[in-house]
């Protein structure tokens, strides 16, 4: 098979970040700027922040047009998208736009998606996780007829359809489950059922921050959860660090034994939290806060509580007293929280179970369905 490199085939430009210090730079901006949280999906078109042609100007940010592929190469690797309006980028994103008739932008796309995993591997133990761009411009492109492109380009997209509404069936899900919560317990924050409210730290057999001092990382080894590891009340796996046995050792505070919470402590995702489920069990919190219930208060009840409106209405306010969002032991201890009979919580957890099972089936069905397409 013919190959030829994206260096050859494209051009390559990373983008860049007007001075934060000049508002002439970012006030009553007209010229999107793009990071990574807005490549989304496909194509991309969303933006959080303008910046004005001084700033671009001023700056390493370059104006990409439409069509430009978008490939993020620092810190989260391999987010592709394909850009649907004029726009800048900062430098975690490199603009590619193709030189070669022979390549089309969908397929080209769909192979640097399908590099993901290769991407992260080159990246993972760096500080921070990045490539450069003469990485990116050595990637080899396999060089196929275009028609074998658009027919290749025809199958992705109807998986991706196929997965998309799976998706769609796991967001269904958790809506499921906090329905049935507010169906049994009411609403938690004004507590509509009367069931009584008494404070966190009444159910607490313990409260620890994990560790201030960031570990070693390396390729393998114990599972090292941070907030951006804590999404929807779970833990997921994407951009997960692990740190060798003797960071494990030092690290012993932060060790997992099952059914703690984790509460992220700072940042933007401040509040958040997950359960520790069993397939975590000997793994390590990072810098968050590690709670361990008392016999009365399960779990799942409280990481489920907590995901519901009393999130937006009880526990963000309370990160937002700080110049960072931030939220202390003393202020999660101060949650109230309603009195509701443990045999209830119990039969609320079986039902998140059994829930759960039907999201295990429907991750499994996605994966199959990925494994179904052959990139290269």
């Amino acid at each position: 098979m013919e190959y030829t490199s994206i260096g050859e085939s494209c051009s390559v430009v990373s983008g860049g970040t007007p001075s934060r210090s000049k508002n002439e730079y970012w006030e009553n901006g007209n010229i999107p700027w793009i990071k990574i949280g807005n490549i989304k999906s496909k194509y991309v078109n969303e933006y959080d922040e303008l910046i004005t042609e001084q700033g671009l100007n001023n700056s390493s940010a370059k104006l990409l047009k439409k069509g430009t592929i978008l490939y993020t190469i620092f810190a989260t690797l391999g987010e592709v998208g394909i850009l649907d309006i004029e726009a800048c980028t900062n430098q975690a994103i490199a603009g590619i736009n193709i030189t070669n008739p022979r390549i089309t932008t969908d397929y080209l796309y769909y192979y640097l998606k399908s590099k993901k995993d290769y991407v992260n591997n080159i990246g993972r133990g760096v500080a921070q996780n990045n490539i450069n761009l003469t990485t990116l411009k050595n990637f080899e492109i396999p060089l196929i007829d275009v028609d074998k492109q658009l027919n290749i380009v025809e199958i992705l997209e109807k998986v991706e359809r196929m997965i998309c509404l799976k998706e769609k069936e796991i967001d269904d899900l958790d809506l499921l489950i906090k329905a049935r919560f507010i169906e049994m317990f009411g609403d938690p924050v004004t507590d509509t059922k009367n069931w009584g409210q008494t404070l966190l730290k009444e159910h607490l057999e313990s409260i620890k921050y994990g560790t201030s001092t960031p570990p070693i990382f390396t390729d393998d080894g114990y599972a090292f959860i941070r907030a951006t590891n804590i999404k929807n009340g779970k833990i997921v796996t994407n951009d997960m660090k692990y740190i060798p046995q003797e960071e494990a050792d030092r690290l012993e505070k932060c060790k997992l034994s099952g059914g703690e919470i984790i509460i992220v402590r700072s940042g933007v995702n401040a509040g958040d939290t997950c359960v520790v489920t069993d397939e975590y069990i000997g793994q390590y919190a990072g810098y968050d806060m590690i709670l361990v219930l008392s016999s009365d208060l399960h779990p799942v009840f409280f990481n489920t509580l907590i995901n519901t409106e009393y999130m937006d209405k009880v526990v963000k306010p309370l990160t937002r007293r700080a110049a960072q969002p931030h939220l202390n032991s003393e202020q999660t201890q101060r949650l109230p929280i309603i009195e509701v009979p443990f045999e209830l919580q119990e039969q609320f957890a079986d039902f998140v179970q059994q829930v759960d099972k039907s999201r295990f089936d429907i991750k499994k069905s996605i994966i199959e369905l990925e494994r179904e397409v052959v990139y290269d």
